[in-house]
This record gives structure tokens, sequence and C-alpha cells, in this order.
């Protein structure tokens, strides 16, 4: 099979792709290589990937209508994975314009080009940022996701209306992933983990948003990767036959307080936190917490990886790569 992710060079994209490329599918990647956070770390992902001869890298920003096109006119593509996207709940606050190009019209390319061009399966990334501030847990696929807190939320709920209607219109079969705090090596440095251990570490000020009151649904980006690998191979059953959409939930189904993950970095290092508390961010939800029953239908979902085991893989990474 063809496969073609999109944001190749990102946390995600990159440990998608990184899979992929141990099977015989022929793995193509795109990537804008945008300046969001530290590119070095996006081109040292793109180079291990380009290792692999079986991969295949175009620099194309998804927004540029004309280049998609072109590009999936020349390639035939089996299976898309849409991971480009312009990330962060507060930079969206700033910058919403941003979020528009990538987000909407980005994402709206890639699923006219997916109608056009016959692809047999689109999966993109959603988030669970669209249940906004909800006080109902474990948050579930039909819970009610018409609040979004930020416009970065806004527009992930946006990308499975337009999911829905394609689906609905064109037969194209679409299933969206509500990722809940995605995290391991390689990963974002606009992330609190990140910035958590670069704090301690350093032993710098660490901004503490809330008094650390937060929870969230921590997943380690091998659990993910393999529902998606997984997703690429299985059958769903649709609640309507005759529309070939589907939105899933992927999480550890676990919350945790952001207290507890300071303190696993903090005995990692044999280090106290400087913290430094301050208000709760507007965009900010209080606490997520997946329900992925819905998911575990389809693909069977084995051991997840523990907070500790997964912190710990993340921070033996970060030495490695930042020392």
């Amino acid at each position: 099979m063809n496969i073609l992710v999109t944001g190749c060079a990102g946390f995600i994209g990159y440990h998608v792709c990184k899979k992929f490329l141990s099977s015989s599918n022929s793995i193509f990647g795109i990537d804008n290589l945008n300046n969001y956070y530290d590119s070095k770390l996006k081109n040292d992902r793109l180079s291990l990937l380009l290792k692999s001869k079986k991969f295949k890298f175009s620099k194309i920003d998804i927004s540029d209508s004309r280049k998609i096109q072109n590009y999936f006119k020349k390639n035939k593509f089996d299976i898309v994975i849409n991971l480009a996207a312009q990330a962060g709940v507060r930079y969206s606050i700033a910058n919403p314009k941003t979020y528009f190009d990538s987000n909407m019209l980005g994402f709206y390319n890639i699923l006219h080009c997916c109608q056009f061009y016959k692809v047999q399966h689109l999966i993109y990334a959603s988030t669970s940022s669209v249940y906004g501030d909800s006080k109902k847990f474990p948050a579930k696929e039909n819970d009610n996701t018409n609040q979004p807190l930020s416009f970065y939320a806004a527009s992930k709920k946006t990308n499975e209306v337009m999911s829905y209607s394609f689906s609905n219109i064109y037969k194209l079969k679409t299933t969206g992933l509500r990722l809940f705090t995605v995290y391991g090596p390689y990963g974002r440095p606009d992330m609190a983990l990140y910035k958590f251990t670069n704090s301690i570490k350093n032993n710098k000020a660490l901004n503490l948003y809330n008094n650390g009151n937060h929870f969230r649904d921590f997943t380690y980006i091998d659990d993910v990767v393999k529902v998606i690998i997984k997703l690429t191979k299985s059958k769903i059953k649709y609640s309507n036959r005759n529309i070939p959409f589907s939105v899933f939930n992927v999480g550890n189904s676990k919350t945790e307080k952001i207290t507890k993950i300071i303190k696993i970095i903090e005995d990692y290092f044999s280090k106290k936190a400087k913290i430094k508390n301050l208000s709760l961010q507007k965009g900010d939800v209080f606490k997520t917490h997946a329900d992925i029953s819905s998911i575990s239908k389809f693909i069977k979902i084995r051991k997840k990886t523990s907070i500790k085991e997964g912190i710990k893989k993340y921070l033996k990474w970060y030495v490695k790569y930042y020392d």
C-alpha cells in the first residue's frame, strides 16, 4: 500500500512513519517545516526517517491547494493519515488565523483530494480539547462538543463536522482520533512535560498554572501509534452503515494530577522544582479523562504504558538528546 502521512516531521507524524517503515508499505511524508517551535527538532526527526529508502519526503504546506492537488495527482495513495496541523491551545489565542489556514483550509484540501482521488481511508487527528470544560468524566464520544474553549479546539471540531459531510455525500471513509495529551521521546518543546523537565533539570523557575490543580489523561506515543497502525487494517462497523464516518477517543483512560508529573521528574533528577504559581490560563480546561470503550470494540488495546514508565522513557531521551 501507498500511505501518506502529513505532518511527518512533527512529533506524532515522525513516530507513525517510523513504525510504518518497518512494514512492506511505501511511506510518503509531507510537512511545511514551519518554525512554530525549534526547527532543529523537526529536521532531526526528518533526517532519521530519510535513512530509509522506502520513505519519500516532499516539503508541502497542506494549505497550498495547488501543490496538494498536484501531489495527489502524481501519487496514488491508498491511505492518508493527516497529522499536519497548527498545534497549541495558548498559541491559538494570539494567532487564530494560523489555525484557520492549516487546520481548516488545509484540512479541506486533504478531504477534497482524498475524495477526488479515491483514497480508501482518511485517518486524522482531532483532540480531547473538543470536550471543552466538561464536568462529565470519563469523556465519551457522544458527549457535548459544541463549546470549545479555544480556537484550536474549534478548528478540530470543524474537522470532524467537515469529515462527516464528506463521508455522507461522497462515502469517503474517515476516522477521527480525539487524542489525549500525547507525550514521549521527540515530543514538542511547547508541551508541559518538556517545560517541566527543562526547568527542573536546569534549576529554573517553573510556571505552574492553576497551582498545578489540573488533571490530564497522558497517553504515551507508542500506544497512539499502535492504534493508528491497527486502524489501517481493521474493519469498522459504523453506527450508520450508509455513512462511513467515525470518531474515537485515544487515551490512557486514566487521569493524572499535574503535580504528580512534577514529582516523577523531581525524583528522576533528584532535584526540587522551583515553582512559580500562576492563575488558570484562558483556554485551558481543568481535566481530561478518556473513555476508550468505543475504539476497544474494534481493535485490541493491550497493556497501556503507565505514566511512570512513559515519563522515565521521555526523560532518558531528553537527557541524551539535549545534553
